[in-house]
């Protein structure tokens, strides 16, 4: 490390330690937190700190989580993180030599970090920026936990819509967890033509007595939206939750999902897939620019925060879906993925709608389904019935 190196690191930990010296009161009990921290205690402290750590985390959910470890009611959680918005001087201050080099993951904005924190059970109740804006903080307060231990108690219905998804289903089948007192596994076949239908047979039989599997044929023509309205229909579980056949959303997330509804964070948790970086060919160049726009389309529309409209992953009460289902005439039937539809119901009848940051994970099996120019129209149109319902009433 240069002298240069030394003198900018020195000054930004100098301010760094000021700002969480001037947030933290004197005698406090402070837990700091580290890639390397052990939360296998019983140890409660009145704060944890984690110092410009969460972009270096592959898992912001999960630490958060384990945060209930050494926290109780009232404890405070102090969050520091580089503004995404000096991204480019950072880089720029490494290229030139002003700045040791360093590989930052995640550039996560206060409020998806907020997002998160609340997923978990914390109330931020101060943010602000320090140093020009680099420097980006959050306090927050753990609340009391909103449910019991009834939360275990709910059932789960897990609708898979499929079509040509061979070499996805066995991974489907033993990846995807068991949540609650019991999960069930709906597979929605679109009339496949590659083995698919055989292969859930071939799983029906095999896991009899293990896993509860089951297989609807849906038919030609029908689309996604259709395959998720007919498994929702013969769903048995009090939890309903779409996973999406080509495991491009890991299965072993969908517990996150459960727990976020389980334990009364949302009432509609929708998968986002624009916190975490993205491995290689995920999510193609326009298909990201298309889902900023609809998220800030879809933000002003609903009047909660939208940032990824298509994520194929969401997650809501069956009892709430009954009700989005009676009023579904309001909008029309003309959303042929799903994801839409239930957005808009989901707004119409009130529901706190939550956002679940996933890993987007590389298609390794099949083709995919979106045709981008003509389903974008499509999109198009339907977000702008929604001004009409929802803006122009």
């Amino acid at each position: 490390m240069t002298p240069k190196q030394n003198k900018f690191s020195a000054y930004y930990r100098f301010q760094l330690d000021k700002l969480i010296k001037f947030l933290v009161p004197a005698g406090k009990k402070v837990f700091e937190v580290n890639s390397t921290s052990n939360f296998q205690t019983n140890e409660k402290y009145d704060y944890v700190i984690m110092p410009d750590l969460i972009g270096r985390l592959n898992d912001v959910w999960l630490v958060f989580r384990q945060l209930r470890q050494v926290t109780d009611y009232g404890s405070r959680v102090i969050v520091t993180y580089y503004s995404y918005f000096w991204d480019p001087v950072i880089r720029l201050a490494e290229i030139i030599g002003l700045k040791e080099k360093q590989n930052h993951q995640n550039w996560l904005s206060l409020a998806s970090i907020e997002n998160i924190l609340d997923l978990n059970g914390f109330e931020v109740i101060k943010k602000g920026r320090r140093l020009f804006g680099l420097i980006e903080y959050l306090v927050a307060q753990r609340c009391k936990d909103r449910v019991g231990t009834e939360s275990s108690q709910y059932s789960c219905s897990v609708v898979i819509p499929c079509k040509n998804e061979a070499g996805n289903i066995e991974g489907a089948v033993l990846r995807t967890p068991d949540m609650g007192s019991h999960t069930e596994l709906i597979f929605v076949d679109g009339n496949s033509t590659d083995g698919t239908i055989e292969k859930i047979e071939e799983l029906i039989n095999k896991y009899k007595g293990i896993k509860d599997i089951k297989l609807i044929h849906q038919g030609l023509g029908k689309g996604k939206g259709d395959a998720v309205r007919r498994g929702f229909a013969v769903a048995s579980g009090d939890i309903l939750i779409i996973l999406d056949a080509d495991l491009t959303v890991p299965p072993e997330d969908l517990p996150k999902f459960y727990t976020a509804l389980a334990e009364g964070r949302g009432q509609f948790i929708n998968g986002t897939r624009l916190v975490y970086p993205m491995e290689k060919e995920a999510m193609r160049f326009l298909n990201k620019i298309a889902n900023a726009f609809f998220g800030m389309v879809f933000t002003w529309l609903l009047g909660q925060r939208i940032t990824d409209t298509l994520c194929g992953t969401k997650a809501l009460f069956k009892k709430d879906y009954l009700d989005i289902e009676n009023g579904r005439s309001y909008f029309g039937n003309f959303d042929p993925f799903g994801d839409f539809d239930l957005l808009f119901g989901a707004s119409k009848i009130n529901l706190k709608i939550v956002e679940m940051p996933i890993r987007y994970k590389q298609r390794v099996y099949g083709d995919i389904k979106i045709e981008r120019f003509k389903h974008g129209l499509l999109l198009l149109k339907m977000s702008f019935i929604a001004f009409r319902k929802l803006k122009l009433v």
